[in-house]
């Protein structure tokens, strides 16, 4: 499957996070890291995202289920 490149409004709607969450977060190692994509401009793979939110959900059954 080819991968895409989301820009940060996406990823806010993807993840619910403010922009300052989603940048808190990847600086504590907690969120897929950006890729350059020119001087001015970033983006975040589509696929680490949606594994990233994948986690979330599974790690939330599994603290319910306990």
């Amino acid at each position: 499957m080819a991968q895409a490149i989301i820009r940060l409004p996406a990823v806010q709607a993807r993840t619910g996070l403010s922009r300052s969450e989603i940048y808190r977060r990847e600086a504590l190692g907690q969120f897929p890291r950006r890729v350059s994509l020119g001087a001015r401009s970033v983006g975040w793979p589509s696929i680490e995202v949606q594994e990233w939110i994948e986690t979330r959900i599974r790690e939330s059954r599994e603290r319910g289920a306990a």
